[in-house]
């Protein structure tokens, strides 16, 4: 029986690593990368600074300093790993865990507004607040932004990061592309959803856990073989996140309700569902094209997404969405194994690739 928070599904395959604290990985990467990241914001001209302190949750909507939630500050926290896996130290790897989280917050900022997603970690998001221009220009300024910073430090190993951002947010922009236009499709195969996932989640995960490698010296084969592991755990990520986006618990995860199902997401949950065959893998497919059709959609009620939500679960597609998350981690986990690194650091990134797949929000 599924449990009551579907990436618990996932756990079957996490290993315990005694003495590893990822609340501490996680509060590290936040604390050492956030006054660099607000130092940045501060330059953007007014009122985008303000726009972007509202979204990083540093203040509220009438501009009063808050508490805001930041996020799971993974790429951060990864980025700082990455130049220890290289030998250097975490405080080499905080330019590159800015500039990832940058690019990571202006595909956020954009995505929101293209969704139509009017909440991001339990308030509004910019857009709503602030309207869909300030949300445009915002994202577009903490893109330069990402760039600038890294080519600032003006060394070699800076110029070969900023490259692998580049690239790496090329197949972000990419991922979100193919999402958009996956929605207008009644089919989408398995494979173009993973192709689509692994450009939108996995290539940003795959560059944060290599850039700090490469600012602390590490060669491309090191780096490339640190992005595998960043790539699938993206993969993993992201699987964990289509689980949440339809059965996940709102309180914990900041959004609506059967979210990607309101948003007609060609999610992973849904595509492996309609593949699966069988009476309810073709009662959803009836259902899904009639809503592609229909003028009303927007009025659901709840009760109708949950007939959705349990016909993709009937179909198969939770569990195969499930065992693809942990498949994902365990290529990950095996990828870090052709790395010489210290132990510590091989156990720290193991224990993160593990949080990933048994997550709640």
């Amino acid at each position: 029986m599924p449990s009551a928070h579907p990436a618990e599904d996932t756990a079957q395959t996490a290993t315990t690593l005694p003495g590893t604290d990822i609340a501490a990985l996680l509060e590290r990467g936040r604390t050492l990368s956030t006054p660099v990241l607000r130092a940045a914001v501060d330059r953007l001209a007014a009122p985008m600074d303000t726009v972007a302190a509202y979204h990083f949750g540093w203040i509220d909507a009438e501009g009063n300093p808050a508490e805001g939630d930041g996020g799971k500050a993974v790429r951060p926290a990864l980025a700082l790993l990455s130049a220890e896996a290289a030998g250097a130290a975490p405080e080499v790897g905080i330019p590159g865990a800015v500039a990832v989280e940058l690019v990571h917050n202006f595909s956020l900022l954009h995505d929101d507004l293209m969704d139509g997603d009017e909440q991001r970690r339990h308030r509004d998001t910019v857009w709503k607040v602030h309207g869909p221009a300030q949300a445009i220009l915002v994202g577009d300024a903490l893109f330069a932004l990402a760039n600038e910073l890294l080519l600032e430090i003006g060394t070699v190993e800076a110029g070969r990061a900023t490259r692998r951002l580049t690239t790496a947010s090329r197949k972000l922009i990419d991922g979100q592309a193919q999402d958009i236009s996956y929605e207008h499709r009644e089919r989408v195969t398995v494979e173009e959803c993973l192709e689509m996932e692994g450009n939108k989640t996995g290539a940003l995960l795959a560059c944060a856990v290599s850039i700090g490698a490469v600012l602390g010296g590490a060669d491309d084969e090191t780096a490339d073989t640190l992005e595998a592991y960043g790539y699938h755990l993206g993969l993993a990520f992201q699987a964990v996140d289509d689980l949440l986006g339809i059965w996940g618990d709102p309180v914990a995860t900041g959004k609506q309700t059967w979210s990607d199902l309101r948003q007609r997401k060609k999610s992973l949950p849904v595509v492996a569902a309609l593949a699966a065959g069988g009476p309810a893998s073709e009662r959803l497919a009836e259902l899904l094209a009639a809503d592609a059709k229909s003028n009303d959609f927007d009025s659901f009620s709840e009760e109708e997404f949950a007939v959705r939500a349990a016909l993709i679960e009937e179909a198969g597609g939770r569990e195969w969405t499930a065992q693809e998350a942990r498949r994902q981690h365990t290529v990950a986990v095996e990828a870090l194994g052709r790395v010489d690194m210290p132990e510590a650091v091989r156990a720290q990134l193991t224990a993160l690739a593990d949080f990933v797949v048994v997550r709640k929000r």
